[in-house]
This record gives structure tokens, sequence and C-alpha cells, in this order.
């Protein structure tokens, strides 16, 4: 599936002439190594030759959409179905109005993945102190919005992108698609979160992704370490997301890579024979698999705010949430937010990003995405100071380390897991 949408993206922005179209395959193959796991190259290229003739002896007016999926958590994981942005959205301190004309000037166009969410009156009042509305655009889960971002690049969709995290981080800075702005908010943000020393993206959030568990399954034995799901009195205990179409399921492989070196292929051969369970996304994991919401598994890759959400949004209420989550095998998620190289409103861009550090934006990140803000004066909800876990020292691999060798890492996955 992913070859398929990004040759339909190609297919989209190609015209029928020898200059676009070479322009066009020259764009596709400088971001195709770096998008496609070795085993699907071939499969892609093919399908972008057939698309390109299909498209230069049909209609020429027609287009491909581009995605729109759902996913669950900020940075979701899974696909759904796919459709064109609209170019009538509904725009933050306002009604709804079309992009473009002489309204550009005090607007500022915001990519996102779909789960990105604030509170309406936030965006309001970003739009009553400086005049400028915000127009959001959903691109699709975090892979498929960087993937479109790459495709654009130097004539982007908009002005500001949120939402690539460390996992993926690499391929944007090496595919050239922000310009750099130091906002005088990152004095409020530890240099732990401030992984571009130029400053072409700011972190604005964080989250963990780790080993959820339910607790009436374990009692007073429950897992505390990776070491522990390899154990007989575990198997068949644990659900995992495939790394392939899942942040979560990538960053809990990326963990086990931190934690086990070279002999993290040993570490999924033995989990492999201990019954450990693979699902396409994190929704299907939680909400289908996992013994919380009527499955048959007490192990799930989630996140770390997870019971803070199980206690959110319990009906009826609960005092206390019913999963625990494993501290030691967490894996640090930092999103990011970058002004994008070409942007129309360079001004409105960066005053944008110096509103995402402001406690007006911070506080209204942990009850709306459930991740924790980056900077120190944000104040977290109560129901995360009773029952969020923070790790540590969480696992965290170097960002271009995880660009070089994220495909191998994924394809040998797949060989061990799944074959």
């Amino acid at each position: 599936m992913r070859s398929v949408r990004l040759v339909k993206l190609v297919h989209r922005h190609a015209s029928c002439n020898l200059s676009t179209i070479s322009l066009s395959l020259v764009a596709f193959l400088r971001i195709f190594r770096m998008v496609f796991p070795a085993r699907l190259r071939i499969t892609a290229v093919s399908c972008l030759l057939l698309l390109t003739f299909t498209a230069c002896n049909g209609d020429e007016s027609s287009t491909t959409s581009l995605p729109s999926d759902t996913t669950q958590q900020a940075g979701g994981d899974e696909s759904s179905t796919t459709s064109q942005p609209s170019d009538t959205t509904q725009q933050a301190g306002g009604d709804e109005t079309t992009s473009g004309g002489d309204e550009s000037s005090m607007t500022v166009r915001l990519l996102t993945h779909d789960s990105f969410q604030v509170s309406e009156e936030t965006f309001d009042a970003f739009t009553d102190s400086t005049g400028i509305t915000v127009e959001q655009l959903s691109l699709g889960d975090a892979g498929e919005m960087l993937s479109q971002a790459l495709l654009t690049a130097g004539d982007p969709l908009g002005d500001v992108l949120f939402g690539i995290d460390n996992t993926s981080l690499q391929r944007g800075l090496d595919g050239d698609i922000f310009e750099p702005y130091q906002s005088p908010g990152l004095a409020d943000v530890e240099d732990r979160f401030k992984l571009d020393p130029n400053y072409r993206v700011t972190p604005i959030d964080y989250g963990d992704v780790c080993l959820n568990y339910w607790a009436e399954s374990f009692g007073d034995n429950p897992p505390e370490s990776l070491d522990d799901l390899t154990d007989p009195a575990f198997k068949d205990q644990l659900v995992v997301q495939n790394p392939e179409t899942s942040s979560p399921g990538l960053a809990f492989m990326l963990a086990t890579i931190a934690h086990y070196g070279d002999d993290w292929e040993t570490y999924w051969t033995d989990l492999r024979a201990n019954g450990v369970a693979v699902t396409s996304g994190w929704t299907e994991a939680y909400y289908t698999r996992f013994i919380a919401h009527g499955g048959d598994r007490a192990i799930v890759v989630s996140y770390a705010s997870s019971p803070p959400a199980e206690v959110y949004y319990s009906d009826p209420p609960v005092d206390n949430p019913p999963t625990g989550v494993v501290t030691a095998s967490c894996y640090r998620q930092i999103e990011f937010a970058g002004i994008l190289a070409g942007a129309e409103n360079v001004d409105a861009a960066r005053q944008l990003i110096d509103f995402m550090l402001t406690p007006q934006f911070q506080n209204d990140i942990p009850l709306n995405m459930f991740v924790f803000p980056v900077t120190e004066s944000a104040e977290l909800p109560e129901v995360f100071v009773e029952h969020a876990q923070i790790a540590e020292d969480p696992f965290m691999l170097d960002p271009e380390q995880v660009e070089l060798k994220r495909n191998e890492w994924i394809d040998r996955w797949v060989e061990i897991v799944l074959r």
C-alpha cells in the first residue's frame, strides 16, 4: 500500500509533456530509496511507469486523490481510506474560506497528520492576538504526510508542517523540506529535545511508546522488562504492531534494537517462539486484540499516556487505571514542527511556531493528543500528574542511524517474524 500511495501522488502531479514527466521521475527517484523497502522497489518503479503511460494516453484533466487517512494517536499509524484534501477547509477563528487570493497574507496553512488536535479556542486565541487565521490541512498518517512534503519540496502545500518525529526526522532533513528558524520560545525547552542544531525543526511535544499490560491478568507479577516477554510465563500474551505500517510498531522495534544491539534478531526469534501476535496498526492491537476491549492478549505495545486516557474516558468513572506501563521498555518519540522551504507566508509561519511554544498551546496538548508538552513551564492536567508514567531513561536511536538502517531492519524483521 505504501508504494501504491506514493506512485499515485507522482501520477497526480505529472502532466503529459516530456519535460514535466522527466522532472516527476527525477523527484520520485530522489526519494524512493528513502521511502520504499528494498523488496518493494521494483514494484514501485513498474507502477510509476505504467501510471505515467496511462496518464499520457487518457484524459489529461483527471487527477488522483491525495491520502487523508484516519489514525488514533499522535503520529498515528494505520491507514484506512484516501481522499483528496479539500480546497475549502474549516479555519480556526472564522467560517469556511478558500485558500489563495488577497486573504493569503493573513492566513497560515498548517499541514498535519490526522491525529493532530487542539481545542478550537487555542487557534482562536492565536488569531485574536495576531490577526492571522490558521488553516489546518490533514494529510493522512505521519508517513503519508512526510511523503507528500518530500514530493512537493520547494513548492509546498502549506507554510508549516507539524508531526514529523525523530524516527523519520532525518528523511525530512535530507529532503531539504524545511528552512531554519530559531524560535525565542526554545529558551523554555530542554536541550534533550533539540535534535537539529540548525533549527530546521522545533520540538513541540513528546511521548513514550511502551508495553502496556492488563493489571488483573498478572496480579503481583506483571512484566517488568523486555526480557520478560520471552519467558514462558508470558507465552501468547503479547501483541505488537507491524513496523512497516505502524508508528508505535516501528518505535518498539527500535527499542529492541537500542537495547539488544546486534542480538535484536535473536530476541525477535524468541518472541515469535513465545507466541507474539502482530497487527497492522495500533487500533487493531489495542481495541481488538488487547484484553481491555475483549481480546485475548494481556500485553500490548501502546503509550505511556494510555493509563491516563483509560481514566479520563472511563464510563463509569474509575479512580485508578486498569493498565500498567513497563517503563523499562519505552522508546521516546519527539514531534517537531518546521517552516516549509518555499512557504508563501514565512512571517506568519514563524509566529505560529512561536505560538506552539506558548502556555496556551502547550497546556492544551495532553488532553487532546495524549502526549507531553516540551516546555518546562507547561502545566500537566491532574489525570496526567496522577497516572502518567514517564520513563527515566527511554530508548532513543540517533535519527541518522535510523534513516540509514530503517529499511534493512524492517526487511529483516519481516523475515524473522512474519515468514
